[in-house]
């Protein structure tokens, strides 16, 4: 039998801190070998040129395991404190769903570049905000029907000012990110990083990109709301055995007089 009696805590801090670091990283070097613009430039542009691409496409991919791990922790945790009710497991259920697909989303994201095959790394974006905006909202519901019994009204108001936050910002990208395709037909995006202040387009571009950074980083804000959640919590695995060999006919030990394995569980 094995105990994982600490460290649940530390997973969205881990996941977290690793995100950023990826962020963070990979816009320094990108920016020290010029391959983008000091300025705000779009989180997938900092990894889109190597060497800085194939770093940011490894850790993000270890930022994606991270959030199925956390994801999967808080749907135990709510389905162990809420097993009867049905109006608190739906949306548990959904959320796991959504929130396992955001997190292939930005799988996708780190290994499909935009300026390679564009359609399959912006449906990697879509996935990882538009599944991730909803799981969002569904522990938004969740919090509310868990409060005030087993939830803090605080921890459910803080949550619902982080989802606020998120949809502001999806909102404000994608309106500013149609007024920039539109303002310069024919020109290829996906390959563009470098940006003249005086070019059209020019504003709305910044918005953007300061858009799609604040909603990464909103995402990241409300896993930080899960610590002292998972302060609360253990997870256990048990080891159950069906025989004492590892053969696969049961019974046939081979000559051998004791069990392989010995001991108490």
């Amino acid at each position: 039998m094995w105990w994982f009696q600490e460290g649940l805590c530390c997973l969205p801090v881990l996941l977290v801190v690793w995100s950023s670091a990826t962020f963070i990283f990979s816009y320094i070097t990108a920016v020290v070998l010029r391959h983008v613009d000091v300025l705000v430039p779009y989180i997938s542009d900092t990894g889109t040129t190597p060497p800085e691409r194939c770093l940011f496409g490894i850790m993000l991919n270890i930022s994606s395991f991270l959030g199925m791990a956390t994801i999967y922790v808080r749907y135990k945790q709510v389905e162990a404190l809420n097993a009867e009710e049905s109006s608190v497991q739906c949306p548990n259920k959904w959320g796991l769903v959504l929130g396992l697909l955001s997190s292939v989303g930005l799988c996708i994201v780190a290994n499909f570049q935009k300026s390679t095959i564009i359609k399959i790394h912006v449906f990697g974006a879509i996935l990882t905000f538009g599944a991730g905006a909803i799981y969002i909202l569904l522990q938004i519901i969740i919090s509310f029907r868990m409060q005030p019994h087993l939830h803090s009204k605080k921890i459910f108001w803080i949550r619902t000012g982080l989802g606020l936050w998120c949809a502001a910002s999806i909102l404000s990208m994608l309106v500013s990110s149609v007024i920039t395709y539109r303002s310069l037909p024919g020109v290829n995006l996906a390959t563009k990083l470098h940006w003249d202040p005086n070019e059209t387009g020019y504003t709305s571009h910044m918005v953007s990109t300061i858009s799609e950074w604040l909603l990464s980083f909103s995402f990241l804000s409300f896993f930080l709301t899960y610590i002292r959640d998972f302060q609360k919590i253990t997870l256990r695995a048990e080891v159950s055995l069906r025989q004492h060999t590892l053969f696969e006919e049961p019974g046939f030990n081979w000559g051998e007089r004791t069990p392989i394995l010995g001991g108490h569980l």
